[in-house]
């Protein structure tokens, strides 16, 4: 889906950021150490680049950057051979079987009008072609999974010997989506078409929203949707939610500082991380740019 994508516009074509003004990103403040949650974006083009400096200044004052994924260690190999593994339909059943024949051809239709090739994800799961969909459609407008905020920061702490570690594996996050009922990925992938001719004009507005912090915007237009299916609302955001804040909780007792980067989409709303370490009776604020 297409929250599940947050992504940036060029920074520099936007008179606002010469201006103070919010960003996404929290701190919470432990009894000897603070932990920085940054919404990242997971797929970037060059032109989007400087980012905010104060996501640098968080960056500097961390020991250790926590991902959804650890990228240090993450093989490409060994992932693409689980997604295979996972997320292929086995014994000659096809897409359209595990869709039903209206709803495959209500997908076939949408395809067609993005001018995405169904016929080649004739083997996949539901959820697996909505996330290769997905891709084919960001690729396609310029986005880039290396040059995600996940892959710059992971890249400028193997410069600074920075340690990074994850909140799942991979295995955890593609066996979530493989466990979908089959109700669950079916909407997932026909939101996904859905979306897809609104792609660009989306993510301009919501790339505005997230360089400026607005919350409430963001709320609206990552999760909105998604919080109307109630499993895949539960079991992609809330459920994860909830066990990374069992988790940040614990690193609170830490000395070391931690940058913790996750999706947008995780940070905010009354499930979102900052929300929920505040019911917890944590101290967090919401952190700003300041302008030069």
């Amino acid at each position: 889906m297409i929250a599940a994508a947050c992504v940036f516009v060029s920074l520099a074509s936007n008179p606002a950021f010469a201006e103070s003004h919010p960003v996404t990103m929290w701190q919470v403040e432990g009894q000897h150490n603070s932990i920085f949650l940054l919404g990242s974006i997971h797929l970037l083009r060059e032109k989007d680049y400087p980012i905010p400096s104060v996501i640098y200044s968080a960056y500097d004052q961390a020991e250790t950057l926590i991902m959804e994924l650890d990228m240090d260690e993450l093989d490409p190999m060994e992932t693409q051979a689980l997604v295979l593994e996972l997320g292929m339909i086995r014994d000659g059943g096809t897409l359209e079987d595990a869709l039903g024949r209206p709803h495959y051809a209500k997908a076939a239709a949408l395809a067609d009008d993005l001018e995405i090739p169904l016929a080649m994800l004739a083997g996949s799961k539901p959820w697996l072609a909505a996330v290769t969909i997905e891709t084919m459609m960001l690729t396609r407008i310029g986005f880039d999974p290396s040059r995600g905020i996940e892959m710059h920061l992971t890249n400028k702490a193997a410069n600074d010997s920075k340690n990074v570690l994850g909140l799942e594996t991979a295995r955890q996050q593609i066996e979530m989506l493989n466990n979908l009922s089959a109700a669950a990925q079916r909407e997932m992938l026909l939101q996904t078409l859905r979306e897809g001719g609104q792609i660009e004009a989306l993510l301009d507005d919501v790339i505005d929203a997230w360089r400026e912090g607005d919350v409430d915007y963001m709320e609206e237009t990552l999760l909105s949707d998604m919080a109307g299916h109630g499993e895949l609302y539960s079991s992609i955001v809330v459920d994860r939610n909830n066990n990374w804040v069992r988790q940040i909780d614990a690193l609170l007792d830490d000395d070391d500082d931690y940058l913790i980067v996750v999706g947008t989409m995780h940070l905010v709303g009354q499930d979102g991380v900052p929300e929920l370490l505040r019911r917890r009776g944590m101290q967090i604020q919401q952190m700003q740019h300041i302008a030069d």
